[in-house]
């Protein structure tokens, strides 16, 4: 074997290595005096190494937001009592927090109708290791991207819904869902309404592209109402779903110009050059433990 193909198996090897031993702590909680020792001495104390670390403070809010992550490998006590000594400082600070671990790798299903610009995107990023993810699962109320997801070898269904269904055919998505241990849903282009009931199984879980500049332009048609008021700009916006419909947590958006020459054909060329860009963006910060919701609005962490 030649001294490239060793150097490269052996970046892989510490590439794996690091991640086995990756911790990413997400906190949010009332803002005061001591969160920021205090959560830095209970890594220190159990053996954890500080890797880098963020934070934000939202002084309307009166919130305070950090992202930590950090090296197990030298950890002098097990995950478990790691994980109690957060919760003794959490319930001190009414701190709400999340712990994910590089051992486990997120689980994501693909919601798509009939465009398949972002899938593609998604799919082929996926493939190129730029989503630190598992994508088991394509589902879709139209048969027409099962292609697609055929030529990545990723299982694909059908749930053909109408008015006298909906609720019948999302009880079928949702059972799909858990037995696939999903945990995070990527509307991509899908262009269904999601009930109530169907995002509260899945809070701050459901990331939905919308083919606009929120909270311009909500609903269905876009890039005709930008058309029709002459717009100079048109954009994208991934957010989270909430039952309220395109008023989620705004997590990344973009624009690009355009002007009057652009017919309403090519406002939609232009835009879904960045639905592809900022549904990615959403995605892989969501794969990174970067992102807390609150309110209506999210932190994002660099």
């Amino acid at each position: 074997m030649s001294c490239s193909l060793l150097g490269a198996s052996y970046s892989r090897l510490m590439t794996a290595v690091a991640k086995q031993n990756l911790g990413t702590l997400l906190v949010s909680c009332p803002d005061r005096r001591g969160i920021v020792a205090a959560l830095a001495q209970v890594l220190y104390g159990h053996g954890a190494n500080i890797l880098d670390s963020d934070q934000h403070t939202d002084a309307d809010a009166r919130l305070f937001f950090q992202r930590i992550r950090f090296d197990t490998s030298e950890l002098l006590t097990d995950r478990t009592s790691l994980e109690h000594a957060i919760t003794e400082v959490a319930e001190r600070f009414t701190m709400n927090w999340q712990l994910a671990y590089g051992t486990r790798t997120k689980r994501v299903a693909v919601f798509v109708s009939r465009y398949d610009h972002c899938l593609y995107d998604l799919l082929l990023r996926h493939q190129a290791g730029e989503l630190d993810c598992e994508i088991p699962l394509v589902a879709s109320n139209h048969p027409d991207l099962g292609r697609v997801a055929a030529q990545f070898g990723i299982r694909f269904e059908v749930f053909p819904i109408s008015k006298d269904d909906k609720a019948e055919q999302e009880e079928k998505e949702l059972g799909l869902l858990e037995a696939e241990g999903i945990d995070l849903v990527v509307l991509a282009r899908y262009m269904q309404i999601l009930s109530a009931r169907f995002i509260s199984r899945y809070p701050t879980r459901i990331i939905n592209i919308h083919h606009s500049f929120l909270p311009a332009f909500v609903g269905g048609r876009p890039y005709h109402q930008a058309y029709a008021r002459g717009v100079k700009l048109v954009g994208a916006t991934a957010h989270f779903a909430t039952a309220t419909l395109d008023e989620g947590p705004i997590i990344e958006q973009d624009v690009v110009r355009c002007s009057h020459r652009d017919s309403v054909a090519d406002l939609e060329r232009k835009g879904r050059d960045l639905e592809k860009v900022v549904l990615a963006r959403a995605v892989r910060w969501y794969l990174d433990d970067r992102i807390l919701a609150y309110g209506n609005k999210t932190v994002v962490f660099d």
